[in-house]
């Protein structure tokens, strides 16, 4: 039973941390760059363990070669002057320096080859893991930019089968305004209708009857003489008469 339940959790942590990782692809893409950046320093700690063990190897050539020429040298010296005892021992010693430098040529060509190897397999792998990592942005980016656009297709299709249908609420705002339109007009209408155009006539009579007695009394009072309606609507003036008008002026009478 413990052991169901071990698992069933070990389950749905791994879950979790799967939609984590699918939520946040960056985090994770971040992480395995860092740890290539670890793995790339450990690789070249072994690297330059291997390089100072080439360096020691080239030391050490280095080293017999001179010793090498110096026994040589000594030898035949020796040979040279009849003093066989020395020169087959410095003889010996050169046997054994060939022998050491021949082994040590060896490995220090097989080390320079290893070397060789180590640093083009780490630049490949390198070269290798940052091209995928550029194109894992490269599709994060263009996944980030699928899926805006999904949402603001999906946000489209969702107006336009909405937009417009029966029901909706535009079209039952457009009715209200037009309803509403259609009333006030109505409204207007009625209205007019109902106005007393026979007041409204008889007003603008009695305007235009005073503006002609008006008129008349001015030109009375200046001597002008008048033609038209205007004289015909004049009436005489309190305790004032009007003589005959003439083409001239006629003094008024009190």
């Amino acid at each position: 039973m413990l052991k169901r339940i071990a698992n069933l959790f070990r389950g749905l942590f791994g879950q979790a941390v799967s939609s984590a990782e699918r939520a946040n692809p960056e985090a994770l893409l971040e992480v395995e760059n860092e740890n290539l950046r670890k793995q790339l320093a450990s690789y070249n700690q072994g690297l330059i363990s291997h390089a100072a063990l080439c360096e020691r190897l080239m030391a050490q050539v280095r080293k017999l070669e001179t010793e090498q020429v110096d026994v040589r040298a000594k030898t035949s010296a020796n040979l040279r002057v009849g003093n066989r005892a020395a020169a087959g021992q410095y003889a010996l010693r050169l046997q054994t320096i060939d022998s050491e430098l021949a082994e040590n040529r060896k490995q220090l060509e097989q080390a320079e080859t290893t070397y060789k190897d180590l640093v083009k397999a780490r630049d490949v792998a390198v070269a290798a893991a940052r091209q995928k990592i550029e194109s894992l942005k490269a599709d994060i980016n263009d996944l980030k930019t699928k899926k805006a656009l999904a949402a603001l297709t999906e946000t489209a299709s969702g107006m336009i089968t909405s937009i417009g249908g029966s029901g909706d609420t535009l079209d039952r705002l457009q009715t209200m305004v037009q309803e509403e339109k259609a009333r006030a007009a109505g409204r207007v209408r009625v209205a007019h209708d109902n106005l007393d155009a026979s007041g409204v006539l008889l007003k603008e009579a009695e305007q235009q009857a005073l503006a002609d007695q008006a008129l008349a009394d001015f030109a009375a009072r200046e001597g002008i003489a008048i033609d038209g309606p205007a004289a015909l609507s004049s009436s005489p003036l309190p305790q004032k008469s009007m003589g005959p008008i003439s083409g001239g002026a006629a003094p008024i009478k009190e």
